[in-house]
């Protein structure tokens, strides 16, 4: 399999990062909407159509990405 380069650089160590962020107890931006947007994404840049169980896994990871465990602190 062919690697394609990036076109970002890879974070430095010492920059701040903004994710992930402290868990509240409630996110009203954190909708499936949220996921069916990022799906719609993927697809538009080539990538297949995730579906199904495709859709929960991809939720799963935008969950563990955008929030630290242990809640909000």
């Amino acid at each position: 399999m062919e690697m394609i380069p990036h076109a970002a650089t890879p974070a430095q160590p010492t920059t701040k990062r903004n994710y992930p962020m402290p868990r509240p107890a409630d996110d009203p931006r954190f909708t499936f909407g949220l996921v069916i947007d990022v799906s719609q994404a993927l697809t538009e840049r080539g990538y297949p159509q995730p579906t199904g169980a495709d859709l929960a896994e991809l939720q799963q990871a935008l969950f563990r990405f955008l929030y630290r465990e242990g809640g909000d602190r």
